[in-house]
């Protein structure tokens, strides 16, 4: 199997959203495979593509690899982007994991119960401010330098960015207190596969409404 990574997941955010991101960020392009029904999905699983019985799914240089956190860490070392050492490595993996807990209680908020989901946007967004974002703030302060980690762009930096967004999505003014991040954010928007990434028609994909959840339950539940 050659040419395009192909992503098998659902025309969402979603679990598959930062591997689009990260691929993005090296200039590859991709191509998308939409699951539409549940039986989308259960072609797929009885087919053996699934190892794990569950999506996402990237299609890479003969592989059929599954799993987000193995998928976005293969693209993250093909295309220079995990660092020069295991130092560097284990910094990005410690950043990016900060990254994934913060996004996973922005990424649940319209899966919650009715009444129960301005209480979760309330205390996720409290997380944000006063234990994730504070957090990267220092982490710049202290380095000094554009980027996370070394002076390398790198997947930590991609997936702040991505983060952050997301987060302004919540709370447009979220990061007032972070000047920081502020110009991180600048900074990261403006490399030119980023900024491609961002532009309309891109392949990013918007947020999440409550109108999508009908049509996300049907294939997955």
């Amino acid at each position: 199997m050659s040419g395009k990574p192909k992503l098998h997941y659902c025309n969402a955010r979603g679990r598959m959203e930062s591997i689009r991101w990260l691929l993005a960020a090296a200039g590859v392009e991709f191509e998308e495979c939409f699951l539409e029904t549940k039986d989308d999905l259960a072609k797929l699983r009885t087919d053996g593509s699934l190892l794990f019985q569950q999506v996402p799914v990237e299609e890479i240089d003969g592989m059929q690899m599954g799993q987000t956190r193995v998928i976005a860490n293969s693209i993250a070392a093909k295309y220079n982007l995990y660092g020069k050492d295991l130092k560097e490595r284990a910094l990005i993996d410690m950043y990016v994991e900060g990254i994934i807990d913060l996004n996973e209680l922005l990424m649940t908020y319209l899966f919650q119960p009715a009444d129960k989901k301005e209480q979760h946007l309330a205390t996720s967004l409290d997380k944000a401010t006063n234990r994730y974002l504070p957090v990267y703030e220092k982490v710049l302060k202290d380095h000094g330098q554009d980027f996370l980690v070394g002076n390398c762009f790198s997947r930590a930096d991609v997936q702040l960015l991505e983060v952050l967004l997301t987060a302004e999505e919540f709370k447009p003014d979220i990061l007032a207190k972070f000047p920081l991040l502020q110009s991180f954010k600048a900074r990261i928007s403006n490399i030119p596969t980023i900024k491609k990434f961002l532009q309309p028609g891109s392949q990013r994909k918007p947020p999440l409404q409550e109108k999508d959840l009908p049509r996300l339950m049907q294939i997955f539940h």
